[in-house]
Parts: C-alpha cells; sequence; structure tokens
C-alpha cells in the first residue's frame, strides 16, 4: 500500500489550504484513515482520524472546529480541510492507513496504523 499525501504550502494565519491522500495498491475501503503532523523537534501527534466507510470523525481537541476529515473510497482519496490555520499548524502532515479488521479503537495512537505516507510541508506564517 503506498499513500500520497500533497496540498501542503505556504499560507497566513487564518487562511485555509486542503491536503490530499491518495492510496494506492489496495482498495481505500480496507483501511480506516488518519491525519497527524510532526513540527520541527516535537513528536508526531493526532490530527483526525475516519472510519473505513466514512463518518466516525475524531480530532484533536487543538483543531476541532477548524479542520474536517473526508474520503472517498471510489477515489481512493483522503482530504483534510483546514480553516483559520495557526502558526501552530506549522508541521509535516502525515496520512496513515490502519487496516480495518483491526478496529478502530486508539485511533490517536500512530502506532496502531500499518502504513503511512511520505509527508507534505504546511507552514502558517502571519
Amino acid at each position: 500500500v503506498q499513500l500520497q499525501a500533497s496540498g501542503g504550502g505556504l499560507v497566513q494565519a487564518g487562511d485555509a489550504l486542503t491536503l490530499s491522500c491518495v492510496v494506492s495498491g489496495r482498495t481505500l475501503s480496507l483501511y480506516h484513515m488518519a491525519w497527524f503532523r510532526q513540527a520541527p523537534g516535537k513528536e508526531r501527534e493526532f490530527v483526525a482520524a475516519i472510519y473505513w466507510s466514512g463518518g466516525n470523525e475524531y480530532y484533536a481537541d487543538s483543531v476541532k472546529g477548524r479542520f474536517t476529515i473526508s474520503r472517498d473510497n471510489a477515489k481512493a482519496t483522503v482530504w483534510l480541510q483546514m480553516n483559520d490555520l495557526k502558526l501552530e499548524d506549522t508541521a509535516v502532515y502525515y496520512c496513515a492507513a490502519r487496516e480495518r479488521r483491526r478496529g478502530y479503537s486508539d485511533a490517536a495512537v500512530p502506532s496502531k496504523y500499518d502504513y503511512s505516507g511520505q509527508g507534505t510541508l504546511v507552514t502558517v506564517s502571519s
């Protein structure tokens, strides 16, 4: 399974940005999906997760109400819509896949995921 994240860039605080993650190799519907991020000098942190069939979205408190995760299994794509970006959102964003047979609990734990993409950099400036 390959995960290709894209859509990052340099934006100003308050702007919006949408990240995409295209999954190839196996059908997307086999996986629960999530976004994580890692800022320089910090550990990878959970951002959002979504159930294999859509719904049951789960967000980190720091992004709740500003970010939206969505997916289209037919298009093999997962998105992260980010609104009202803040300086502290600056990070490399990674999408991750977890085989749905393994369940959806502990969705915020990076080690629960089976695959991860190479990441896309989001830089928020003032």
